[in-house]
């Protein structure tokens, strides 16, 4: 049985749920989103919360069982609180700015890196070496971070480049003489 599936999904004030078919939608506050589950679970809205049942007794019913009461509960999260990633650039130049709707990054290489932000998330600079992205969707926002991430990994014997804000970075020690 799943521990996480059996538990409904509570909607907060101002946050409204249909189902029609496999697809819920979900209203709040921040937008609307949407997720289409499988034939494998059914979804039903009763008494203000979302609740996910498996259709039978199969593997597979069992699996999407907990991951789609999960990809609800961050529809419902999305919509009302939102997600958040934070990168912070270390090293001597290294540096981020907004311009637009393109992310203009300074990371050491002989030109600058233009990052254009797709549509569903937003990109703030509120440092030159911080970047915060947010947005509706959890896995958009953290693909974006990850993008970002990807132009300068940090390296483990200076520490230099974009990481996850508390993200630990084991360090390495150089070379002896």
């Amino acid at each position: 049985m799943s521990r996480i599936g059996k538990k409904p999904v509570e909607l907060p004030g101002g946050v409204e749920a249909s189902v029609s078919g496999q697809t819920i939608e979900v209203k709040g506050p921040k937008g609307a989103r949407a997720f289409t589950a499988t034939d494998d679970v059914s979804l039903a809205v009763a008494d203000n919360a979302i609740t996910v049942e498996p259709r039978g007794k199969s593997k597979r019913a069992r699996q999407q069982w907990g991951m789609s009461r999960t990809m609800v509960q961050n529809l419902v999260t999305g919509v009302t609180d939102g997600f958040k990633k934070e990168l912070e650039i270390t090293g001597v130049g290294y540096r981020a700015q907004m311009a637009g709707n393109t992310l203009k990054l300074s990371l050491g290489y002989s030109h600058d890196v233009d990052f254009e932000v797709p549509a569903g998330v937003t990109v703030t600079c509120p440092k030159n070496t911080e970047v915060v992205i947010e947005g509706t969707d959890q896995q958009l926002v953290g693909q974006v971070a990850a993008n970002i991430r990807e132009w300068r990994a940090p390296e483990p014997y200076k520490g230099k480049g974009i990481r996850y804000k508390g993200e630990y970075i084991f360090r390495k020690e150089g070379k002896k003489k």
